[in-house]
């Protein structure tokens, strides 16, 4: 049954909300013990400078339920920018209910409005789940590998 969410840009009051679901998708999708010490802060930086990106929370009967968080990549070649989809969390008794759809739906046609080039995301190698969901709502896998250095973790 899909939900009647709302979807709203996240506050300062909601970074705790933000952190803890961070920290539960992280142990579920990569088996990663995030420190709310470090993501905490790191939540709230978004929210109180939006150069870094935006939050975006799914409420059902006032109840947050679902978030992700949009980032920004200029592309040269493009002239514009992709706005990349990260930390995406749907409450586990809530998903395969259009949580996920709705968001999405909302920042793709933000995305369209701002004038950005696309949409990007990654997704873990195993994480069947969300590939389906991301392929079902319109998404292709590229032929990109992503590579990378952590200065820290």
């Amino acid at each position: 049954m899909k939900l009647p969410v709302s979807i709203r840009r996240a506050v300062v009051s909601d970074a705790q909300n933000i952190a803890e679901f961070n920290v539960a998708m992280a142990l579920e999708s990569e088996g990663r013990s995030l420190d709310l010490n470090v993501i905490s802060p790191g939540v709230r930086a978004v929210i109180e400078d939006d150069r870094h990106g935006f939050y975006l929370l799914a409420e059902f009967n006032d109840e947050v339920v679902g978030q992700l968080l949009v980032t920004y990549e200029w592309s040269d070649w493009r002239n514009a920018q992709f706005w990349w989809i990260q930390s995406v969390y749907v409450k586990p008794e809530m998903r395969g209910r259009g949580v996920y759809r709705a968001l999405h739906d909302f920042i793709e046609e933000a995305a369209i409005k701002s004038g950005a080039c696309g949409l990007r995301l990654y997704v873990e190698k195993e994480n069947f789940s969300a590939q389906k969901t991301y392929a079902k709502l319109g998404m292709t896998e590229t032929s990109y590998r992503m590579y990378e250095i952590e200065f820290k973790s």
